[in-house]
């Protein structure tokens, strides 16, 4: 058993080394939304709740771009396990122009999607401060997406340390332009709501530019940003990766969905609900971070192992990382447990919002073990280029099995916010168990193959 247990703790090193830098930069991502939120609270509920049911569509939004950008980050680990820089450099170009045509899309479709806000039964007022914001922050979906294509290309080649430089300097940016923008200081107006989206879009800017510069003028990146003229562009290319992107974004857009449904449900219970729901949300946003740091990780090892083709070593490693999420989700709990009547606290000063929301983290603890083994299944099965079949399992744990809940425990009569979690814990956990299964048979499967290869 000690004999077993170390071929996979012995992974534990160069996984984190490659997670690290993920995590912090996902983790930036998430503190922009924070620091909105933090900054934001302290104007009052509404705002606060208006910053989130602005984001609601965000969120979707990012979703589907994220998930589009992350067919590049298996591909370019393929090539990059094969030695295969010609082929590395195409999927990175296509790369980026299909991360730009998606940022200008999801822009548009953000400013149609506006006057869906007053058809969700919300409270007016927070319908009225959220149009402005969600009007600012749509914009931002162009620097993004382009950022995206860059930092999934350099996670292909397990360079994950310069995306997370630049993201963890954006939110300093972030930061200094909230301040005075939300506040009002000095020469700039005091624009509250708006204030909190235009930081969120000139760091993002910002961001973009520090990536690309910093990559241009590395060395180990210089032979995949030569853009030749002869070099057109190859339809084969993109349907490749189209065929990974649209199901992996349909797979996050059905995660992020149901985060987002719970939202628009907490607002129809009122606005402290929304806003606890929000707090509980961003509490556990950020923990499910380190987790997409060890997906992302694992479609990485996974994908490098894949184009060596040493499908053993290919399975130790997905399991080590599992090892691992497990060991850190178990501490986050635990966490969130003896820290539920205190982080509510950092958000707002009302005691009804904080009640609820302590509430919700201890549902929060209990599904982050589920929460961490199912995205970093996903990322493992995506590593092995695997879309379709998962993109069907989370339809089906998520609103086949966990929003159906959500709807009716989350119900003012029944559980109000707390059922909402309930539901989401059961989706969660539904997601965990059959992408597990899912992966344990591919894996058996690719092995086994070899094997009669090799004897015949």
């Amino acid at each position: 058993m000690t004999v077993n247990l170390s071929l996979y703790t012995k992974e534990f090193s160069k996984n984190l080394q490659i997670a690290y830098p993920i995590m912090l930069g996902q983790l930036g991502h998430i503190l922009v939304g924070f620091a909105d939120n933090l900054m934001v609270g302290q104007l009052g509920a509404a705002p606060l709740a208006a910053v989130s049911l602005g984001n609601s569509l965000v969120f979707i939004a990012l979703s589907l771009g994220i998930g589009f950008s992350f067919a590049i980050t298996p591909l370019i680990a393929e090539t990059d396990g094969a030695d295969d820089i010609e082929n590395g450099r195409k999927f990175f170009h296509h790369g980026v122009i299909m991360c730009t045509i998606n940022g200008v899309m999801l822009f548009v479709l953000l400013l149609l999607a506006k006057p869906i806000l007053y058809q969700l039964d919300q409270p007016i007022e927070v319908v009225q401060l959220a149009i402005p914001y969600l009007e600012i922050v749509a914009f931002s979906m162009i620097p993004l997406m382009v950022f995206q294509a860059l930092k999934q290309f350099a996670d292909g080649l397990s360079q994950t340390n310069y995306a997370m430089y630049a993201t963890l300097l954006a939110n300093v940016v972030n930061i200094g332009f909230n301040y005075v923008l939300i506040y009002g200081f000095w020469i700039f107006p005091r624009m509250e709501v708006e204030g909190a989206a235009l930081g969120t879009l000139i760091s993002r800017f910002f961001m973009l530019g520090l990536l690309y510069i910093i990559l241009k003028n590395l060395k180990v990146f210089k032979p995949y940003f030569n853009w030749s003229r002869k070099e057109g562009v190859d339809g084969t290319i993109f349907k490749r990766l189209f065929k990974l992107g649209f199901p992996t974004a349909l797979q996050m857009l059905f995660e992020v969905s149901i985060f987002t449904a719970s939202i628009f449900l907490a607002g129809m219970l009122g606005t402290n609900q929304q806003a606890a729901n929000q707090i509980a949300l961003n509490l556990a946003s950020m923990t499910f971070m380190v987790a997409v740091g060890l997906s992302v990780t694992a479609t990485i090892r996974v994908g490098n192992q894949k184009g060596k083709k040493d499908y053993v070593a290919l399975r130790t490693i997905a399991f080590s990382i599992l090892l691992l999420i497990f060991i850190i989700e178990s501490l986050f709990a635990v966490g969130f447990i003896l820290s539920k009547d205190i982080l509510p606290q950092v958000y707002i000063d009302n005691a009804e919002v904080i009640t609820i929301a302590a509430q919700l983290l201890v549902v929060a603890a209990l599904f982050q073990l589920s929460d961490g083994i199912q995205v970093v299944i996903l990322g493992s099965l995506r590593g092995l280029q695997d879309v379709y079949i998962p993109t069907l399992i989370c339809f089906i744990a998520y609103w086949i099995i966990g929003f159906p809940i959500s709807y009716y425990l989350g119900k003012a009569e029944v559980m109000s916010a707390t059922g909402i979690w309930i539901g989401l814990l059961s989706g969660l956990t539904a997601s965990a168990i059959m992408l597990y299964v899912r992966f344990n048979y591919l894996t058996k499967k690719l092995i086994r193959t070899k094997q009669q290869l090799v004897t015949a």
